[in-house]
C-alpha cells in the first residue's frame, strides 16, 4: 500500500481567537479502508509563543526537525501514519493513526532519540472511523477559494 505524501495547509481559529495553521495529509482512503489503523494518537508540544501564540523562529526550527524525524521514521516503517499537524495557540499537535500503541511508542522514541527531552503530552483513543481526520479535512480550502 502506498501512503500519500500530498499535504495541504489552511488557517483556522482556536476557541479564543488565535490563529492555528492546520496541515493535513490528503489521500488517506486506502489506509482507512485497510481497517488496521484503529488508534488515534495526539502528541502535543506546548511552547511559549509570540504575541500571536505562534512559535518563535528557534522553536519553529525544532518543531520542523522533530516533524521531519517522525515522518522519516514512519515512512520507513508505516506502523503509524501522521495525518495532521496543528500549529498555533501556543502548541503544536501531531495526529497519528496507528496499528499498535505499543509499537508506536517504541518507534516514536527511536525517532526522537537524537533530540533533547521534549515536553510532550500524549493522548490515545480508538477511532476506527477516523472521525478526527474527517473533521480536519473540512478545514481544507479548495483551490480557487479565497
Amino acid at each position: 500500500m502506498k501512503i500519500s505524501n500530498d499535504w495541504w495547509t489552511a488557517p483556522a481559529e482556536s476557541e479564543n481567537g488565535n490563529l492555528i495553521l492546520v496541515t493535513g495529509r490528503r489521500g488517506m482512503e486506502p489506509v482507512i479502508e485497510t481497517g488496521h489503523y484503529r488508534y488515534r494518537i495526539e502528541v502535543t508540544w506546548p511552547y511559549e509563543g509570540d504575541a500571536k501564540a505562534l512559535p518563535s523562529y528557534d522553536d519553529s526550527k525544532m518543531l520542523e526537525a522533530v516533524t521531519d524525524a517522525l515522518n522519516e521514521c514512519f515512512d520507513r516503517d508505516p506502523v503509524a501514519v501522521l495525518t495532521g499537524i496543528y500549529t498555533g495557540d501556543n502548541q503544536r499537535n501531531w495526529v497519528f493513526y496507528t496499528r499498535s500503541l505499543h509499537i508506536f511508542q517504541r518507534k516514536f522514541n527511536e525517532a526522537l532519540a537524537p533530540f533533547p527531552a521534549l515536553p510532550l503530552q500524549f493522548e490515545a483513543e480508538e477511532d476506527p472511523e477516523w472521525q478526527e481526520y474527517r473533521e480536519m479535512c473540512q478545514c481544507e480550502v479548495a483551490e480557487g477559494e479565497d
